[in-house]
């Protein structure tokens, strides 16, 4: 009767030390230099922090902005097999900034010059929220607009043209409802296709196409 108990217990070690090395590399691989940087941006209260972490799971640091006191969060993760540095930036409302949070964004940006910039917006608000996108775009960042909180924008009875948006800012818009982690799958694809230049601006978004059937 003892044997097949210690059978039993066995393979549950080996299954224990299974899980522990799998972790253990891909911590590894997750602390490795990262080969791409992406920021969030957005003025507070638009769901950013949300969105990033739903981009980057549980493997996160956080620390002081270098002469601040200003908390800047930074994630790994993997998009089509390349490892992304994913930074959350304290809010802003502009370049010009206004505010020490404001002024360490614009410092990360500048100095750091990220592969992409995705500005997180909310959809109900999105005409003082441009602005911003008009100049990240115009400083020459890769931009993404991540239109956050559709669902609450279309129970307001806000209607977003997402792909005219997109053709007359020259950027990938992509809508998002963070607190669900719909549109979060095509804001990573989108994020890879700008970081690599091969997205354009025309893309078809998903939750939009959906979202504007009546």
């Amino acid at each position: 009767m003892n044997q097949p108990v210690k059978q039993i217990k066995s393979h549950r070690s080996l299954g224990a030390r299974i899980w522990a090395w799998w972790n253990k590399m891909r911590r590894r691989s997750l602390e490795a230099p990262p080969q791409k940087r992406v920021a969030i941006v957005g003025s507070p209260n638009v769901g950013k922090s949300l969105i990033f972490n739903r981009l980057t799971g549980i493997y996160v640091t956080v620390s002081n902005y270098p002469g601040t006191t200003v908390e800047v969060f930074r994630g790994r993760t993997y998009i089509e097999g390349v490892l992304y540095e994913i930074i959350d930036t304290p809010g802003m409302y502009s370049l010009l900034p206004c505010s020490e949070e404001e002024r360490v964004a614009r410092r990360l940006l500048m100095d750091e010059r990220p592969d992409v910039v995705v500005h997180v917006v909310d959809s109900k608000n999105l005409e003082r929220m441009l602005p911003l996108t008009l100049q990240l775009i115009e400083a020459d960042f890769p931009v993404v607009l991540a239109l956050n909180m559709m669902d609450e924008a279309a129970k307001a009875g806000i209607r977003i043209d997402t792909e005219l948006l997109a053709d007359i800012l020259c950027v990938p818009v992509v809508p998002v409802i963070a607190t669900t982690g719909r549109g979060i799958a095509q804001l990573r694809r989108v994020i890879h296709e700008v970081a690599h230049s091969t997205a354009t601006y025309t893309i078809r978004p998903e939750i939009g196409r959906s979202d504007n059937k009546d």
